[in-house]
């Protein structure tokens, strides 16, 4: 059973491993329901673990699909809501979820305070089963922590609830021959690009980033990508 709690943009990782005297390969670490309690105890605090600043992936998005109309969203992994909420005051139809309750309650508390409104809950998403269509699926980092058993049909499930024309975008951390391999780095380089070969790929950046979390200087990989849906 996995976890479907969400990660932060990875110009702040190195901050959050200082502050909270962690390795980022620990911030990473997928032992499922272990590190889904701790963010639920994380997220508690009145402050926000991940920040409120919106992900850059998010101003990608939008100049892609820019709010001319209520686009439906869904952001997998909310954590606390920044990006959600974020979306929503842009004009968006955000819906949002975590495994985390206590980032839900957050998410719900933030929109509030920015006057909007988000359909925010509580699921696994390893379990999560889409029942209606979005014009655009969100998940920044959580998409690393999921079972590699349930990988190819969680996939093909959000890409037949995307309306055509409709966007991914998407961010993971990925395997690198040349690189420690970090916990959470179960994905391929190049492997989530092969799910969208039969769509228009709109963006796509992998880069590498140095990390000296933990004493021992090292580097980790990550791949964006937003994909058109064409049906």
């Amino acid at each position: 059973m996995g976890n479907g709690y969400t990660c932060p943009d990875i110009e702040l990782l190195p901050k959050l491993s200082e502050i909270f005297n962690v390795s980022i390969d620990y911030i990473l670490d997928n032992n499922s329901i272990e590190k889904g309690n701790e963010y639920n105890k994380k997220y508690q605090d009145d402050n926000f673990y991940w920040g409120v600043e919106p992900n850059h992936l998010c101003y990608e998005v939008m100049k892609i699909l820019p709010p001319i109309k209520p686009y439906k969203i869904l952001d997998m992994g909310c954590g606390e809501g920044k990006d959600a909420v974020f979306f929503a005051k842009n004009g968006y139809d955000v819906t949002a979820f975590d495994l985390a309750e206590s980032g839900i309650v957050k998410t719900k508390k933030l929109a509030d305070a920015n006057n909007v409104h988000i359909n925010a809950f509580v699921a696994n998403i390893n379990e999560f089963v889409p029942i209606e269509n979005y014009d655009i699926v969100f998940s920044s980092g959580v998409l690393d922590h999921i079972s590699e058993s349930v990988r190819s049909d969680l996939l093909n499930n959000l890409i037949n609830h995307t309306n055509n024309g409709g966007i991914h975008a998407i961010q993971l951390f990925v395997e690198k021959p040349f690189l420690e391999k970090a916990p959470a780095q179960k994905w391929k380089s190049g492997e989530l690009f092969s799910f969208y070969t039969d769509h228009e790929i709109l963006y796509c950046n992998e880069y590498i980033f140095n990390c000296n979390s933990g004493g021992n200087p090292h580097k980790h990989c990550s791949n964006k990508i937003i994909a058109k849906l064409i049906k």
